[in-house]
């Protein structure tokens, strides 16, 4: 069993940063998939970035297309952490952030991810 607790969220003006992380429980978390989805008032939750490891200590980033470029994924597996740094934030931006992971370590942009945590408040002011 995973369990993932998520820190970070809170409020910002539109055009600033925040950086969400998410710590994990576990001794597998290296080969772990990490993920981060979203969720607005109304609106389905949303995929936001992943990251799978490749080899190494190299892992891939994935991210969707409306977050590209002000979005980064990053993880520290002596952590066991998954971190999301959001840059230029925008009003739109404003969702309960959750954190997932998977030991498939396979990046999937659905709701099929073993496990959640339990989502993070991030509002943007315009």
């Amino acid at each position: 069993q995973v369990q993932l607790v998520e820190s970070g969220g809170g409020l910002v003006q539109a055009g600033g940063s925040l950086r969400l992380s998410c710590a994990a429980s576990g001794r597998t978390f290296r080969s772990y998939a990490m993920g981060w989805f979203r969720q607005a008032p109304g609106k389905e939750r949303e995929f936001v970035a992943g990251t799978r490891w490749r080899s190494g200590n190299i892992y891939y980033g994935d991210y969707a297309d409306s977050v590209k470029g002000r979005f980064t994924i990053s993880r520290d597996n002596a952590k066991n952490t998954v971190y999301l740094q959001m840059n230029n934030l925008k009003p739109e931006d404003t969702a309960v952030y959750y954190c997932a992971a998977d030991p498939s370590n396979g990046v999937t942009t659905t709701l099929s991810w073993t496990y959640w945590g339990q989502g993070n408040q991030v509002t943007v002011s315009s």
